[in-house]
């Protein structure tokens, strides 16, 4: 897993990464059933941002009996920790660890993902911290 350097997701990407990280291994079909109807995705938008997700990275697509699945690549952890980093840093202010504190209050992570997003939010600023020296 180590520091591997995944893209910016746009929204739509997040929504679909979302859904992906709570099922698992799904068909475009599937994962389109649980897009909340509000946005009015047709099925091809779907499969478009899952390819861009694919051509990213961040997923993998397996043939299974003529299906393809999508599975993630980019686990939730790494997904959250670009987005604490830029929340902290852009938008709060804060120095990154102040938000992963917060996550580890709201309980919506298993321990494990917490350790990780903490891991992976260090890393990075470490990172950012030795470029600026």
């Amino acid at each position: 897993m180590g520091s591997h350097r995944f893209p910016e997701l746009s929204r739509a990407e997040l929504e679909l990464m979302k859904i992906l990280w709570a099922g698992g291994r799904l068909s475009a079909r599937e994962v389109h059933e649980q897009i909340p109807a509000e946005l009015g995705w047709a099925i091809t938008t779907t499969r478009t941002v899952l390819d861009r997700l694919v051509a990213k990275g961040v997923l993998r697509r397996e043939s299974i009996h003529k299906i393809n699945v999508f599975i993630p690549v980019m686990t939730r952890p790494q997904g959250l920790a670009r987005l604490v980093r830029e929340f902290a840093t852009r938008v709060a202010e804060v120095e990154p660890a102040a938000v992963v504190a917060l996550f580890a209050r709201q309980s919506r992570l298993s321990p494990a993902e917490l350790e990780e997003l903490a891991k992976l939010v260090r890393e990075a600023s470490e990172e950012g911290s030795e470029g600026h020296a």
